[in-house]
């Protein structure tokens, strides 16, 4: 059958009809309709299911009343394979019940044969291709909403509000997805005081990106937090955090870099046990330097593993800023690739060391963007900030 137009851009309007003279009739109520389309014709229902996959039509015009059919088969079939075209169907005068009855299965609309005028045909094609978008329209869009609701459930999950209760301590805490990321990864933090007045602190990063990975973060921080108000600390923490991730993990190939501490009630000790997480920023006064305590495999490697605890003495009103490696590990402008890095991260940092702990979380985001190129963010970032108040 020749096309109705050879304009490419035109839409693609897949006949199957097994009369050659109904399908004669149909190009000329077409070309008379005003309509621009292109027009492929199959005279079956198996020739059809292999067009629609050749050609991906924007519109199927389809004869219920097909010889390789029972019933709604041939409908059934075609919508099978239909993906984002619209189904108008064709039925006898003395079947258009069933021209109603596939419009509830899921077609756009139906004509009856004999019935049909040029202009009314160009019109119920138009408009079935264009309620057809609408509905994929309204999908998406429901889809759209219902990912936002679930990035709402696993950012709640992801970073919670800090659970304090009497201890004088600032917290601030950031967290950026990556460019272009549908939902959250896996970086978490969390912030939690124990009845011993101590205050405690994670920070984690599961490696990858996606929904899964960031249902393992919510998954290991809820049973962090847990584990601390049950008096678990430590390397005993960290073994049971293991046995978590490698219980929940999608696959053996996830693995998890993490650093817990405990801020002492003294307000100068703090005990830290890091596992293959990068360090974090020491502030004293209006200078910011790199700490670097020793530091243990990530959870979840296939190796044994004993993490050990390292002692960091804060200076009074000093305070700690935790990261993940989102914040450094970005490329900067030009030629040959060259990387921020922790220590440019902290040329960075030293430049907002006055600021309160809002201001430079804020500043030093802001500083950070601004150096790396525009592509370079291509991994989540969390950051906390931690210090103690001045007290009377």
């Amino acid at each position: 059958m020749a096309h109705a137009s050879e304009d490419g851009r035109q839409p693609l309007v897949l006949l199957v009809e097994d009369d050659p003279q109904d399908a004669f009739i149909v190009e000329e109520l077409l070309e008379d309709s005003g309509l621009k389309v292109r027009l492929e014709w199959a005279r079956s229902v198996d020739e059809a299911r292999r067009a629609l996959v050749r050609l991906r039509p924007q519109c199927v015009l389809l004869d219920l009343g097909l010889p390789d059919s029972h019933e709604f088969s041939a409908l059934s079939a075609v919508m099978e394979k239909a993906g984002d075209a619209a189904v108008v169907v064709l039925t006898g005068m003395a079947e258009e019940q069933a021209g109603l009855a596939a419009v509830t299965a899921g077609a756009q609309d139906y004509l009856v044969k004999g019935r049909v005028e040029a202009e009314w045909l160009g019109r119920t094609l138009r408009y079935a291709m264009q309620r057809k978008q609408a509905e994929q329209a309204a999908v998406a869009l429901h889809a759209e909403r219902m990912r936002a609701k679930e990035n709402e459930r696993l950012e709640r999950g992801l970073l919670p509000r800090p659970l304090l209760q009497s201890m004088p301590i600032e917290v601030a805490s950031r967290y950026r997805p990556s460019r272009g990321a549908a939902t959250l990864g896996g970086d978490f933090f969390d912030v939690v005081e124990s009845d011993d007045k101590s205050v405690h602190a994670v920070i984690g990063d599961v490696c990858g990106h996606g929904p899964d990975e960031a249902a393992v973060g919510v998954c290991l921080r809820i049973a962090w937090r847990a584990l601390v108000l049950s008096g678990v600390t430590g390397a005993a923490l960290l073994r049971r955090l293991e046995r978590i991730l490698e219980a929940e993990r999608p696959g053996s190939e996830i693995f998890v870099t993490m650093t817990t501490l405990v801020l002492d009630p003294d307000q100068r000790t703090v005990r830290i046990w890091r596992a293959g997480h990068p360090g974090m920023l020491l502030h004293q006064d209006d200078t910011v330097s790199l700490a670097d305590p020793g530091q243990s495999p990530a959870l979840g490697l296939p190796v044994e593993v004993d993490w050990h605890q390292d002692i960091l003495e804060l200076p009074k009103g000093g305070g700690l800023t935790l990261y993940t490696d989102g914040l450094f590990e970005r490329r900067l402008p030009g030629e040959p690739p060259t990387w921020l890095g922790e220590e440019g991260l902290l040329d960075l940092a030293a430049r907002h060391a006055h600021l309160d702990g809002e201001g430079f979380l804020d500043a030093l985001l802001a500083d950070v963007e601004s150096v790396t190129a525009p592509e370079a963010s291509a991994d989540d970032l969390a950051v906390v900030h931690l210090r103690w108040k001045d007290t009377p």
